[in-house]
């Protein structure tokens, strides 16, 4: 993946179950995430984490190498040229012009319903996993629940990491499903949060995978949507539709990259 998803910093969405006021004493290495743990659980369970989510949580270990990216990203001091280098910007647009074409009916459909251009799916999903080659390989729950823990960002993590225990619940995910380093999951990296908000059963098998690539672009494309996507509007900057992509990362180069490339892609 290159870098890692600066949307962990500002731009997930607020989650829409509730989650108990912070107990849970934070920390920041590894001695106290037993302890914490423990106390977590009761703050999960209030919140309608069932048990297979608890027993994921009382598995999860402490993530040495979540806490070691989490201070060290990249995104937000690259320059746009030095960005789009870095990240392969003409193979995505090539890869995404052939997958588009490859599958018009499914972007065409996708659009249909969510008015989402394919250019901007598609760069995303080139950006985010290089369209489904590399998704991760930490242990989402223990990645989560170890940023809820640390007490950099306590605060915006505990959601996400009730989301994670609740997917969990759902079948979703397992206590040893692989994502990204700060516990993003699927062919374009949600947070367990966004993931249980937005995600999207397109494939028809009763359930939520982002580990599917039908079920992730169409929940990508429900989240722009849901964000104030305005079908039909440009997202170049500048355009109305370009407010919506700021939603999905943080780092300004990132945001002008979606737009360059799906633009391209499109083109």
């Amino acid at each position: 993946m290159g870098f890692l998803r600066s949307a962990v910093l500002a731009t997930t969405a607020t989650i829409i179950f509730s989650t108990p006021a912070l107990a849970a004493q934070c920390g920041n290495n590894a001695g106290g995430f037993d302890a914490w743990k423990a106390s977590f659980a009761a703050e999960a369970k209030a919140a309608g984490v069932k048990q297979p989510g608890l027993n994921a949580l009382a598995q999860a270990r402490y993530a040495t190498g979540t806490i070691k990216a989490d201070r060290n990203q990249k995104s937000f001091k690259y320059t746009l040229d030095k960005f789009m280098q870095v990240r392969g910007a003409n193979t995505i647009i090539n890869k995404g012009r052939s997958r588009k074409a490859a599958n018009a009916n499914f972007y065409a459909a996708l659009e249909r319903q969510y008015g989402v251009p394919a250019g901007v799916l598609l760069a995303i999903h080139g950006m985010e996993t290089a369209f489904g080659g590399f998704m991760g390989n930490s242990a989402v729950v223990s990645a989560i629940t170890t940023l809820a823990y640390d007490c950099r960002r306590s605060a915006f993590f505990v959601p996400h990491a009730v989301g994670a225990l609740m997917l969990v619940d759902r079948g979703s995910i397992n206590s040893n499903t692989k994502g990204a380093k700060h516990g993003e999951l699927g062919h374009t990296q949600f947070l367990p949060g966004n993931a249980l908000r937005y995600g999207v059963d397109a494939s028809g098998d009763g359930r939520v995978d982002l580990y599917n690539q039908t079920d992730a672009l169409a929940s990508t494309a429900n989240f722009l949507r849901k964000k104030g996507w305005k079908p039909g509007q440009g997202y170049q900057e500048g355009q109305p539709n370009f407010q919506v992509i700021k939603k999905w990362n943080a780092a300004t180069v990132y945001q002008q990259a979606i737009a360059i490339m799906g633009a391209k892609i499109d083109g």
